[in-house]
């Protein structure tokens, strides 16, 4: 696995652990926001709703109602669409096959 693969594994892990109260929350500076616009996310990707999902591991009947706003994404998830909004790329190539 490359550097930049293991990083963001890494980090992943670490958002994970603190969504779910298990990190030592003192030792972390972590802002989660309670709500997301994975319609804007995907979008600014220019990706259908069938492209996206498939490619970072979503359901599409589950991101259409995050979408359509009858479902809000949970902590750790809120967490990856943050990593994907912000740095797509390193995603993609960190859950490449090998």
């Amino acid at each position: 696995m490359s550097k930049v693969a293991d990083s963001i594994r890494r980090g992943l892990e670490e958002a994970v652990s603190y969504a779910e109260r298990r990190a030592d929350t003192k030792a972390y500076r972590v802002h989660i926001p309670e709500a997301i616009d994975v319609k804007a996310i995907r979008a600014r990707l220019r990706m259908t709703q069938e492209e996206f999902a498939s490619r970072f591991g979503f359901s599409v009947n589950t991101l259409r109602h995050w979408e359509q706003g009858l479902r809000q994404p949970e902590g750790p998830t809120r967490a990856y669409l943050l990593v994907i909004d912000r740095a797509p790329k390193a995603v993609q190539k960190a859950l490449q096959a090998t």
